[in-house]
């Protein structure tokens, strides 16, 4: 094998790791926080690019830290990952870990103080969720939910004072990851029942509060509900197949389903405060993520 083959296989080992078909839903995130300020793109649309950036790094960087943090258990349970196959070194995943989360928080402060406030936290979030909270069976769906709550609300931060009034639209994402990695929980050797009939509850609750979210707002209540379907036969089907029968397989599945359906989430969100056209907006991410997710691991 020649150098450039050798130099191509190591990038693309160093690309394998920051799973970009993750990091088209966390753009979604952010679009879904701005849906929801009320900002408008004519305003400054450099705004809404430096915040791309942000949750770019802050995901990409998260997502490589985690392979870090499991460099020995992948060696012994996914030996093909890029860092215990040897395709890329441990020390390059740090650097590169580094790298993105840095960029992702240098481009949160060129939006605002707030924004890089928040940077910081979902990075620390993040940090912690990789070294610590994804061996807690409570406080890991909470800490990861958390993460991508705070994605949600860097979004919002682009019109600072709105913060104080859709805080809560965090709830929602909280709630839905913490429902998948409950599940995921089980994704290697297979999963308790117990543990599936929790996620299931909790994707009913932000079913149920994303038909109360548009109801809220009932001009737009009539564009929600197709996304609502959407979404509900995205992730209840797999989960429900996931909790009746909890093999690995169906568990990587339902797991799967419900990370690239954080895209629908977001949409579904979004038309609650835009209307209709911006939820396809965001619903069109849904293919591009699903492609990568054919080259590149989601879970």
């Amino acid at each position: 094998m020649n150098t450039a083959t050798l130099n191509t296989n190591r990038l693309w080992a160093y690309l394998q790791l920051t799973r970009p078909a993750n990091i088209i839903t966390a753009w979604a995130d952010v679009l879904a926080g701005i849906a929801a300020s009320g900002f408008s793109v004519v305003d400054n649309p450099l705004s809404i690019a430096w915040l791309i950036l942000a949750t770019t790094g802050l995901y990409g960087g998260g997502v490589v830290f985690n392979d870090v943090f499991d460099a020995d258990l992948d060696a012994k349970e996914r030996p093909e990952r890029p860092i215990p196959s040897g395709r890329s070194s441990l020390r390059g995943a740090i650097v590169l870990g580094s790298l993105l989360l840095s960029i992702g928080v240098f481009a949160a402060a060129q939006v605002s103080w707030l924004s890089f406030c928040i940077a910081c936290g979902v990075a620390a979030a993040a940090l912690l969720y990789d070294a610590y909270g994804k061996h807690h069976t409570f406080f890991g769906p909470l800490n990861m939910g958390i993460c991508r709550g705070g994605n949600l609300l860097l979004g919002v931060s682009i019109l600072s004072p709105m913060l104080r009034e859709n805080w809560y639209l965090a709830l929602i994402p909280i709630t839905y990851i913490a429902a998948i990695t409950a599940i995921s929980q089980g994704e290697v050797h297979g999963g308790k029942r117990s543990t599936g009939i929790v996620a299931l509850v909790l994707m009913g609750v932000v079913i149920a509060g994303l038909l109360g979210l548009g109801w809220l707002n009932q001009s737009y209540f009539l564009a929600v509900l197709p996304f609502v379907i959407l979404l509900s036969w995205r992730v209840v089907r797999p989960f429900v197949q996931a909790v009746s029968q909890p093999s690995a397989e169906n568990i990587r599945t339902a797991v799967r389903s419900g990370v690239l359906s954080l895209i629908v989430l977001d949409a579904t969100l979004s038309c609650s405060f835009a209307g209709f056209g911006y939820g396809l907006l965001l619903l069109s991410l849904l293919p591009i993520s699903m492609m990568l997710a054919k080259l590149f691991a989601v879970t």
